[in-house]
């Protein structure tokens, strides 16, 4: 893979963020093809060039199509994974002898596996054969329905080869879709990941109505438990203040669109939690890697204060006020 070239792409997960960055790689002259479980959406999509589930009243690209045969994944050097971390490893359990030898794989989704504790990058190791594939992380600050308006957008691209995330940088970039790169993989999956605890913290705070000041605080404490956490799992620090650290983290906290954010906001509302996920429509990744994030802390040792808060809102042993109220008593100390 080299020069700026068409690729064959193969995009799997027909939710709004898999639909969204299928559009765009279109947009941007590559072949691409949109997996999607849910046979409505591949339908209206062939059809219609619209995925009316998810991304109501947008028209996609005029040459994105959806096959609904797996072994169609064969055919393609790059696979964009925008499927769920929770379901990422009964997935690639069933379509990981289609991966052509050298396939690239994007992975999209921003989660740690709760029954694992472990990245995606680690779990795909441990899935697929060594050296059959070079693993790529996308992460940023991106609401998929602006993405898909063409509102202008950053994301990073992270990989070990450094050669590789040049190329993709390219490869994925549009006049409104601006790539980066970094060869952090650890890092960036973290930013992306425990950011989604953090956003459900900053719903809890607004749904309370605790002000900007509050939010202000959240965002900066979360910041430093997202790197200290990082830092202990062999991130570097400087990663977190990129685009997949305060770039998403911004974004998720204060954005309307965000899917946990607005968990956050209905279980400070009084919500039960199984109904809030279920009326959501789409996953909030945050939910489970709030569990994971809880658990990774305890075997680093490593102080995850805002995260231990949001988990016991979601077990149910903490209110919201009695979790913030613990953490405003926490004990004093240097920044």
């Amino acid at each position: 893979m080299s020069g700026k070239k068409s690729l064959r792409v193969m995009v799997a997960g027909g939710g709004s963020w898999g639909t969204a960055l299928a559009h765009v790689l279109a947009c941007g002259g590559h072949e691409v093809l949109l997996w999607a479980r849910d046979a409505a959406v591949v339908e209206a999509v062939n059809a219609r060039h619209e995925n009316p589930r998810y991304l109501p009243g947008r028209v996609l690209h005029e040459g994105l199509r959806a096959p609904g045969d797996t072994t169609l994944f064969a055919e393609r050097e790059l696979m964009l994974l925008a499927v769920p971390c929770q379901q990422m490893r009964e997935f690639l359990g069933r379509v990981r002898t289609h991966f052509a030898p050298g396939l690239v794989l994007v992975n999209a989704s921003k989660g740690i596996e709760l029954v694992s504790r472990l990245r995606m990058s680690s779990l795909m190791r441990e899935l697929l054969p060594p050296l059959a594939y070079n693993y790529v992380m996308l992460s940023g600050p991106s609401f998929a329905a602006e993405v898909l308006d063409g509102q202008p957008t950053a994301v990073v691209l992270a990989c070990e080869e450094e050669a590789l995330g040049a190329h993709l940088r390219q490869a994925f970039s549009t006049p409104v879709f601006r790539c980066y790169s970094s060869t952090d993989v650890c890092g960036v999956e973290l930013g992306g990941a425990v950011k989604n605890v953090m956003a459900i913290a900053a719903g809890l705070c607004d749904g309370l109505g605790l002000g900007h000041n509050s939010r202000g605080a959240l965002i900066t404490r979360g910041l430093a438990e997202i790197s200290r956490l990082g830092v202990a799992l062999g991130a570097r620090p400087g990663t977190f203040m990129g685009l997949s650290g305060l770039g998403d983290l911004v974004l998720s906290c204060t954005g309307d669109l965000s899917r946990n954010r607005r968990v956050g906001l209905a279980l400070a509302g009084g919500g039960e939690l199984e109904e809030i996920v279920r009326n959501l429509g789409s996953t909030a990744e945050g939910v489970q890697t709030t569990f994971a994030v809880h658990s990774l802390g305890r075997e680093y040792g490593v102080e995850t204060p805002i995260t231990d808060a949001v988990h016991s809102i979601l077990q149910g042993s903490r209110t919201p006020r009695q979790a913030i109220r613990e953490l405003m008593l926490r004990n004093l100390r240097e920044e």
